[in-house]
């Protein structure tokens, strides 16, 4: 196999994102079909990228044309999709979260488990963004010494109209949350909220400040901010014994005007994280051709969920709540 066929499961936000990304050409990956409940989306984007249109998923993850399948539906329909794809023996990247419960990703480990090798890859970009991958490395060559602190940012623009301040934990921070796993290379052990009043702009929902503790001591804060007007901004900085390092936040270029010098910001995380989302389809597709799955695994997602309970827990209680931490079964070691 040269090249992986790719069929897309979704065609909202996220779906339409990966198809354009797909289109421009990435190397090993070539999209051959989309499939959407709503048709005429679909039937949109099939003709503007000159691929098939499918009429429901269960015969695109089971059609022979098809090697591999992105996930890119609703939250609620991720588990099923990708147990099919599993039960298919077919590669599935799933858009974050891994499943809209708990119970739900434990049956997608238990049946990669039962399949006997890593088919799910989850939607944690991040991972492939130049930055964090360079944090990563400054923090592996031992120059910085030992971390102590991880500052992080995360603000949107404007939050839709469904988000709530549970959401804003649940939903928002995941990347967060696995971002954290992948910089430190360690699991978090506890979580605690803080949560200023809902501001004027967004009165359903409170913007949340986390606190989050690794298994070695290191301390995480992580402000959400869903509504900060101005536009997408994300942010880290790891504070270390000997030294720091953070992500650069500014663009390639800056503007002068009227006794100004400014850079622009993106409206939303599409713009901010183009490359890694091409990055992350590269190095899934080159990883389904030499049998080598890089990567977030399923576990990945599956932590990331058992931090966002623990998060929920300490949020509803005022308390600090500690992240239920399982045995990892031996595929993920």
């Amino acid at each position: 196999m040269k090249e992986i066929r790719i069929g897309i499961i979704g065609t909202g936000v996220m779906g339409a994102d990966h198809a354009a990304i797909l289109a421009e050409g990435v190397a090993n990956a070539r999209l051959v079909a989309v499939q959407d409940f709503d048709r005429g989306r679909a039937e949109t984007i099939a003709a503007s990228l000159g691929v098939r249109v499918i009429a429901d998923a269960d015969t695109l993850i089971s059609d022979p044309d098809i090697d591999a399948v992105m996930v890119c539906s609703p939250d609620g329909t991720h588990a099923a999709l990708a147990l099919k794809a599993i039960a298919a023996g077919k590669p599935v990247l799933v858009e974050k979260p891994l499943a809209a419960s708990l119970e739900a990703a434990e049956a997608i480990i238990r049946a990669e488990v039962a399949a006997g090798k890593r088919l799910v890859q989850v939607g944690f970009m991040r991972r492939f963004d130049a930055g964090y991958i360079e944090m990563k490395q400054a923090l592996a060559s031992g120059e910085l010494g030992r971390p102590l602190f991880l500052h992080c940012v995360h603000r949107n623009a404007v939050g839709p109209d469904y988000l709530t301040s549970e959401l804003v934990i649940a939903n928002s921070a995941g990347h967060e949350f696995d971002i954290v796993r992948y910089l430190l290379g360690e699991e978090i052990t506890s979580a605690i909220i803080a949560s200023p009043p809902a501001t004027r702009n967004a009165p359903n929902r409170q913007p949340q400040f986390i606190l989050l503790q690794t298994e070695s001591g290191v301390v995480i804060d992580i402000e959400v901010f869903t509504d900060a007007q101005y536009g997408y901004d994300v942010r880290a900085e790891l504070v270390c014994e000997d030294g720091t390092v953070a992500l650069d936040p500014s663009p390639a270029t800056t503007l002068r005007s009227k006794g100004h010098d400014v850079f622009r910001t993106p409206a939303d995380w599409r713009p901010r994280f183009r490359q890694a989302y091409r990055a992350q389809l590269e190095a899934w597709t080159t990883g389904i051709l030499t049998q080598t799955p890089l990567g977030s695994r399923a576990w990945d997602g599956y932590m990331a969920m058992l931090v966002t309970k623990a998060c929920l827990q300490a949020w509803k209680t005022g308390t600090r709540a500690a992240v239920e931490i399982p045995e990892r079964p031996s595929l993920y070691r």
